[in-house]
């Protein structure tokens, strides 16, 4: 049985951490697991052994969930023998890293406002990209593939497919009249046409334009724009502000607008707590009396 990952290597009857030496399977403990998901961890990169950036707690958890996913796999894969690779999973029920403070930074209008100000000087299909990411709250990759088959501009609606969502939840989604407007203009300036990419490759339009494009475009944007860099603040942060300037639309609704699968992701994770919300509670709040709310 053989598995490489960020932090360890698993070879014939035993598995190489890049801090600790090697060991078999069978004989990994939860000493080993916080060796694998500790401090030391955060600044190994993908070479065993090698220094690197720092990672976050996110990346070592997908590591330690792939980890644990093959020793699940070995404790019912056939030996040859008559037996299985491993009797027991021996990292079963270790607690995966979480982040106690994640960084979730959420985009303001006024913000908003100075990036389209300048989003023309960087690029006619940032322009079109950032006003729809603005509009819809869908991630970065999923805009990124959309073809024009999936726009309507007459009913103004876009589908998103699962083929290119994350978690494969195809929905369609209404269009605003200025991401309507915004798509029409991209069209009329547009090469390809069906099935083509809205966003293609310059290089190759049978392909979507590399998402590193428009990242270097999002940084070029924050310079002309005079934005303070602040780490986590890009495409997601306008997937946040949507959550949270809709937050009175009934949930329901709100998860499929933005494409959230589910309503837990979209409240634990995107939607934040502001004051003018709070006030706006406190300023209609009813009393409760004997016979209900009054």
């Amino acid at each position: 049985m053989r598995l490489r990952t960020r932090f360890y290597a698993m070879g014939d009857g035993g598995v190489s951490a890049g801090i600790s030496g090697a060991a078999e399977a069978r004989t990994l403990s939860r000493r080993d697991w916080d060796r694998f998901s500790g401090p030391a961890c955060r600044s190994r990169s993908a070479g065993i052994g090698e220094e690197g950036p720092a990672v976050g707690d996110r990346v070592i958890a997908y590591d330690c969930k792939f980890l644990r996913a093959v020793l699940a796999w070995a404790t019912s894969a056939g030996d040859g023998e008559g037996g299985s690779l491993l009797d027991r999973n021996p990292l079963a029920g270790c607690p995966y890293p979480a982040e106690e403070q994640p960084r979730r930074v959420v985009l303001t209008e006024e913000e908003y406002t100075k990036l389209r100000e300048v989003a023309p000087r960087v690029n006619v299909d940032f322009e079109c990209l950032l006003l729809l990411a603005h509009a819809t709250g869908h991630r970065l990759s999923a805009i990124r593939q959309l073809r024009w088959s999936d726009v309507d501009l007459e009913r103004r609606t876009v589908t998103w497919r699962a083929a290119s969502d994350k978690v494969g939840f195809e929905h369609t989604t209404p269009l605003d009249a200025e991401a309507v407007s915004a798509l029409a203009a991209h069209r009329k300036r547009s090469t390809t046409i069906g099935d083509g990419w809205l966003f293609s490759s310059d290089e190759d339009p049978t392909k979507p334009r590399p998402r590193i494009t428009f990242g270097k475009w999002w940084m070029q944007a924050e310079k002309l724009a005079k934005l303070q860099r602040v780490k986590g603040r890009g495409y997601h942060s306008l997937r946040r502000q949507l959550a949270t300037e809709l937050k009175d639309t009934p949930l329901r609704d709100l998860a499929h607008l933005g494409g959230w699968k589910d309503t837990t992701t979209l409240l634990k994770c995107y939607q934040q707590p502001d004051e003018g919300t709070q006030r706006r509670a406190l300023e209609s709040r009813r009393k409760l009396k004997v016979g209900g709310l009054e």
